[in-house]
């Protein structure tokens, strides 16, 4: 299985995205703002994999504080999860993780646990975030492979696989669910412009394994499902709104519509960290704009003129109407979603 992110012996080590496909290297990240600066500039993305390296940033950065009185330790602390929350604006699990490492330090701290037996518990919920997050993909896996069928041909977006998550993948893992159990399945991956997360990435991932997948350009799409050659669609999500509405890299809107359009069906798969419950619908969500040397620059190499003026909104938001259904670890479940706790049986 790739490993994508993972603690060892102090420091967080990540897989350079950004060095794919050309070159498979890990950076060893003993500093916690090294780990902020991974996260702004893409080293590592996918928004499960954000979200564990949001925990384990937070971790190594109170691991190194000198501080051992509570009190102390919290104000900084607090500091740097504020760092994190501020790296990328779109992903919920981002924001998931920074709870969720707030809410430990405050259950050991009202156990009067402080020093370094506070920091150790703080490295061991990180690890432990990861180690679920990869469990919970292989979850969504098994409950999503149902819906294909042996000879499917698959269209994927952007990177939705064992690199966006600490291991396995979602829409990804779905797919790789399918493989695992014999189905014959054949991968169409979108590109993923602009920075080709699909070519690099998924692409890579997929050949590593040996899952039949053909890459095309993201505006070839609809003639695919034109042609016929389109059984299904699955894809991630960075933020899922109560309604079912989704945040997904740029592009999932408009495959969204072919889809409906061509009578397919639309899968999004996620797992319930990706969910923002506080919003009622997707007019909420915010949408991170990045670098216009994204579009207008490849590789160092200018694509287009200079002085041109430059839109790169990183994500689209895809209404709940054009979404088939959600996979998450829990099942497949049918948009508007209620909490896990909400639910009969729960």
């Amino acid at each position: 299985m790739i490993r994508t992110i993972f603690w060892d012996n102090g420091a967080v080590v990540l897989i350079d995205q950004k060095a794919l496909p050309g070159e498979e290297k890990y950076l060893v990240c003993r500093d916690y703002r090294e780990v902020c600066a991974a996260i702004r500039d893409l080293t590592i993305r996918g928004a499960p994999a954000i979200g564990v390296a949001a925990a384990m940033g937070i971790a190594l950065g109170a691991s190194s504080l000198p501080q051992e009185r509570t009190e102390d330790i919290r104000d900084v602390f607090l500091f740097i999860c504020d760092e994190f929350a501020a790296t990328r604006p779109t992903a919920r699990n981002l924001f998931w993780a920074v709870e969720k490492m707030k809410e430990r330090f405050e259950e050991l701290a009202q156990r009067g646990v402080s020093g370094s037996a506070l920091k150790s518990e703080l490295v061991a919920e990180a690890v432990r975030i990861g180690e679920e997050d990869v469990e919970i993909n292989r979850r969504i896996g098994l409950h999503g492979r149902v819906l294909i069928r042996s000879g499917d041909r698959i269209l994927t977006h952007c990177n939705a696989g064992a690199l966006a998550t600490a291991g396995y993948g979602t829409a990804l893992g779905v797919i790789r669910a399918a493989h695992e159990e014999g189905k014959e399945v054949h991968v169409f991956v979108d590109e993923t412009r602009p920075v080709l997360q699909g070519a690099r990435l998924t692409a890579w991932e997929l050949v590593r394994e040996g899952i039949p997948a053909t890459l095309i350009t993201d505006n070839m799409a609809g003639f695919l499902m034109q042609q016929g050659r389109i059984d299904l669609v699955i894809v991630g999500a960075d933020r899922i709104a109560a309604n079912g509405d989704t945040a997904n890299k740029i592009g999932t809107y408009a495959l969204a519509v072919l889809a409906h359009a061509h009578g397919l069906p639309f899968y999004v798969a996620a797992p319930w960290s990706t969910v923002d419950f506080s919003l009622a619908d997707g007019t909420g969500i915010p949408i991170e704009e990045r670098d216009p040397a994204e579009v207008a620059r490849f590789a160092g190499v200018a694509t287009a003129p200079e002085g041109i003026a430059v839109y790169n909104p990183a994500f689209d938001v895809t209404p709940h109407r054009y979404i088939t259904a959600i996979i998450t670890e829990d099942g497949v479940l049918t948009p508007p979603l209620r909490r896990p706790d909400d639910r009969d049986g729960r």
